[in-house]
């Protein structure tokens, strides 16, 4: 930051990159931007994106490089780690951190480097992403947990399939909380009961890191965190780096999932000593820039402090629920009580009622600049659950997405905050919302039925002046409804 100042939750705002972003609206004007489709991605930390640029004089590639730049670039490289692993409270000496493009891909590793047989039971629960669902799925015989009407975890419905299973769970692969209605999983207490149960626990902390204090304990403490993932696009690093962190020893063990450079430590014409962790997990060229921008973020996030990101959040989480609850039409999801708001993720799904979700997310972007999230959120069950929609409408919904039409899914519309939105953008969301509920629009809708999604008649940006790659890409993909709709 400028002269060094700190950076503090009530300046915060001033370093986010694009924060200051001019749209355009369908009335003709310009409004700068009110991003809150944080759960799915955040943008970069001014920091960051600083840090990064710093570090690009010095790219370079890592171990084994004798040139200058390639030390700089390798210490770089492996200070990233030891930062990660202290951000989530790894004990360092006996887990491993490796760096991959995301939570997916880490999850997936996981999976594949376990040595889980097929009739191994995987526990996960219903409020599952599906990048915690199936990959188990290929591996062992998974079963969910049930979730409550709130879409909170049922735990009675955890310990009874722990005893059910008992012996033969292998795995408990649980959110660290929802990207759909931010619930918030009592992980160490779920991981007591894991371990007594003979399993190790994997979190998803996705969600998670970006706005809670993380600490995986102590090996021997009975909640400690086996697993943990993360991603560098949701804590204000969108630089393509994620991270898995567990014990050296699983990974010391077996043959990494993908093979090639960076692995090994010797290869002869019929033998292979494969590295230690994490390089050999980490094959290929790395990300680099990627967990230079993670390490980064990581210490924006320390410095700004968990407890007041988490302050921040609640209060705004809190006044978001109270005002739209007042909006008649207005159906929310997931805990709704403005009083327990410290209690969840500033993640709120709702409804509109006669409005098609699709058509909110696209009236709110066109008629206000503000970036929402409609849909299913990569959580399939879990919405129809909360939605509670019957087995036989899930079944024809199932069949005329194979026909190619998604014009009647169901789905939510989902605000979700970072640490540097505000009261006020909360306010021109309830007033659009207020207008929305009431029939008051600007534009006429029109649906594509292939996408499901809504766009206005007539309503042409030129995004190219905004950005282009090549003139002339955008428009193309533009008239294919790539770009419009979202897909």
């Amino acid at each position: 930051m400028a002269g060094n100042a700190r950076l503090t939750i009530d300046n915060v705002q001033q370093q986010i990159v694009g924060a200051q972003a001019q749209v355009p609206l369908l009335d003709g004007t310009q409004q700068q931007v009110i991003n809150f489709d944080n759960a799915a991605s955040t943008p970069a930390l001014r920091p960051v994106h600083e840090k990064v640029n710093e570090f690009m004089t010095w790219y370079s590639s890592v171990h084994r490089g004798a040139g200058f730049k390639s030390q700089i670039a390798t210490m770089a490289y492996e200070v990233a780690h030891d930062l990660v692993g202290c951000f989530v409270g790894a004990d360092l000496r006996t887990n491993t951190v490796i760096f991959g493009k995301n939570t997916t891909e880490a999850i997936n590793k996981l999976a594949r480097r376990l040595p889980l047989a097929p009739d191994d039971v995987v526990l996960c629960s219903l409020m599952e992403h599906h990048s915690n669902d199936l990959p188990w799925r290929r591996q062992a015989r998974l079963y969910h947990v049930a979730v409550r009407d709130d879409g909170s975890l049922d735990e009675e419905d955890y310990d009874r399939l722990l005893r059910q299973h008992a012996g033969r769970v292998k795995l408990v692969a649980i959110s660290g909380a929802s990207n759909v209605t931010g619930h918030i999983n009592p992980i160490h207490r779920l991981a007591v009961k894991a371990h007594n149960a003979g399993a190790m626990i994997l979190v998803d902390a996705a969600q998670l890191a970006p706005h809670r204090a993380i600490a995986m304990r102590a090996d021997d403490d009975p909640g400690h965190i086996d697993f943990l993932a993360l991603s560098g696009h949701k804590m204000y690093a969108p630089y393509g780096t994620g991270a898995l962190i567990g014990p050296t020893a699983v990974f010391e063990q077996g043959d990494p999932d993908l093979v090639g450079g960076g692995t090994v430590d010797i290869v002869t014409e019929d033998d292979v000593r494969w590295a230690s962790p994490p390089d050999r997990d980490e094959a290929g060229s790395p990300n680099v820039v990627g967990a230079v921008a993670l390490a980064q973020a990581v210490l924006c996030l320390e410095e700004i402090g968990m407890d007041a990101l988490a302050r921040h959040e609640a209060d705004l989480t809190a006044h978001a629920l109270r005002r739209l609850r007042a909006i008649d039409g207005v159906e929310l999801y997931g805990l709704v009580d403005p009083d327990r708001a410290g209690e969840r993720l500033g993640v709120i799904p709702f409804t509109v009622r006669g409005v098609d979700h699709y058509k909110v997310a696209a009236v709110l972007s066109c008629e206000g600049g503000i970036a929402v999230r409609n849909g299913c959120f990569c959580a399939h069950p879990y919405i129809l659950r909360l939605l509670k929609v019957p087995g036989d409408k899930a079944l024809r919904y199932q069949q005329e997405i194979v026909a190619g039409t998604r014009s009647n899914l169901p789905g939510l519309v989902r605000v979700s905050f970072g640490c540097y939105n505000t009261v006020e953008e909360i306010d021109r969301l309830a007033e659009l919302l207020a207008r929305l509920a009431a029939g008051d629009l600007c534009g006429e809708y029109e649906q594509d039925p292939h996408s499901g999604a809504y766009w206005p008649r007539g309503f042409q940006p030129d995004y190219e002046r905004y950005f282009t790659i090549k003139p002339g890409l955008m428009v193309q993909s533009h008239v294919k409804g790539r770009h419009r709709c979202g897909v």
